[in-house]
C-alpha cells in the first residue's frame, strides 16, 4: 500500500536579509516570524522552477546600495498554528561552543546581513511555500532604527 504522506523535505539557501523578524514576530498584519532574503538570479529560478510561485519568489527592492530590484524569497512561520503557537526559529551564530554545538544568537537582525536559512516546504492544494526553521548569520549587520530616545 503506497504512503499517502509527503514526507518533508527541509533545505538550506544563503542570501542578504531584507526585513527579518526571527526572534520577534511581525505583527504588522498575521504574526509571522520571517526573512526576505535576497538570493541570486540562478538561485530564485531554482525555486520557480519547483512550482514555487509569487508567494515565494519575488523581485524586491533592495534596501542598501542603489536599492534596486533583486531576486527575493519570502521565507515565512506563522506563529498561530490550530490550537497552538508556534515558537521562533532558531536562531544561532557561526561560532561554535567546545562541544561542537553552534551558538545561540538573541539579537536583530539588520538588512544585508549574510544568513543561511533553513527552511521546510509544503503544500496545501495548489499552494506551495517554505517554512522558516532556523537562522543562521554569517555576516551580521547591526539592526539600526530610527527611533530616538528623548
Amino acid at each position: 500500500m503506497p504512503n499517502d504522506k509527503a514526507k518533508n523535505v527541509y533545505g538550506t539557501v544563503e542570501g542578504q536579509t531584507m526585513w527579518a523578524s526571527i526572534a520577534t514576530p511581525n505583527t504588522k498584519f498575521e504574526p509571522v516570524y520571517s526573512v526576505n532574503l535576497v538570493v541570486s538570479k540562478d538561485k530564485a529560478k531554482e525555486f520557480t522552477d519547483r512550482g514555487f510561485g509569487s508567494s515565494v519568489v519575488k523581485q524586491k527592492p533592495i534596501s542598501w546600495g542603489d536599492e534596486s530590484e533583486q531576486p527575493t524569497l519570502i521565507i515565512k512561520r506563522k506563529v498561530q498554528g490550530p490550537g497552538f503557537t508556534r515558537p521562533a526559529p532558531k536562531l544561532i551564530s557561526n561560532e561554535r561552543d567546545e562541544e561542537g554545538n553552534w551558538l545561540p544568537l538573541n539579537c536583530n537582525i539588520g538588512n544585508g546581513s549574510k544568513v543561511r536559512v533553513k527552511y521546510k516546504e509544503w503544500t496545501s492544494g495548489d499552494n506551495k511555500g517554505l517554512e522558516l526553521i532556523a537562522v543562521q548569520v554569517l555576516d551580521l549587520v547591526e539592526y539600526e532604527t530610527d527611533d530616538i530616545d528623548f
